[in-house]
């Protein structure tokens, strides 16, 4: 009778982590879209997205909020152990960096709003923004399926593409920095749009944290202040 029950609880916990992984991989989805929708109204000037991914920002905090708080119950009641702690702490960890991606992307929203009331004449083009926020979605993407299965190598993936948005942050700031000495009148333009790069720049920097949470539950080791050489060596073990 022990043993069955024993059974019974240990499958009900399991079902329990599984329902916490799946709002994790919903918030994740939620969140990429708003990042993809505030770029994209940024681009084509539509304000109603704009505030479309202003408003839902809202959504994402209370995701965070109620999966926080499952986390919580499984630690009082399951007191996990070993594995199913580490995932319950990368989960708590993963959480918080959604919500502040998911505050990114309100923030990008907001620039967008600010440029659209700005005449477009001399805008800087917004070809290197959108190669930027596409590798930073496509981390985003790579640090959730690490997440969802447990892939080491694709975690390592990400970490190594940081370095490729660091890279288009400075360039664009650079580029910024040319136009504003140019022609002073763009200053205010260009420091909006300074902050859109490096608001893509901070998601990116999310995504790679989210990675290296990966890296902790499966292998219990904390990577997050090793070089990305020995990160890849650690995976590779």
């Amino acid at each position: 009778m022990v043993m069955v029950t024993s059974e019974h609880t240990s499958k009900q916990f399991d079902a329990e982590l599984e329902a916490i992984r799946a709002r994790v991989l919903q918030m994740g989805g939620m969140v990429e879209s708003q990042i993809r929708l505030a770029i994209e109204s940024l681009i084509s000037g539509d304000v109603e997205l704009m505030n479309r991914v202003i408003e839902d920002d809202h959504r994402v905090n209370a995701l965070e909020v109620e999966i926080d708080e499952s986390c919580n119950h499984v630690l009082v009641r399951r007191q996990p152990a070993a594995g199913d702690l580490r995932m319950i702490t990368t989960v708590i960890k993963t959480i918080t960096d959604l919500e502040r991606i998911g505050d990114e992307a309100e923030k990008i929203a907001r620039m967008a709003k600010l440029l659209s009331q700005k005449e477009r004449l001399r805008h800087p083009r917004y070809n290197q923004i959108k190669q930027a926020s596409d590798i930073a979605l496509d981390m985003l993407r790579k640090s959730l399926d690490a997440f969802a299965r447990l892939d080491l190598s694709m975690a390592a993936q990400v970490v190594r593409q940081d370095e490729l948005v660091d890279e288009e942050f400075r360039s664009i700031m650079r580029y910024l920095i040319t136009f504003m000495m140019e022609d002073p009148r763009t200053i205010s333009t260009s420091l909006e749009i300074l902050f859109v790069a490096k608001a893509i720049e901070r998601i990116g920097d999310h995504a790679k944290n989210m990675s290296e949470y990966v890296v902790y539950m499966v292998k219990g080791r904390d990577v997050r202040h090793v070089t990305v050489e020995e990160l890849e060596r650690e995976v590779r073990e």
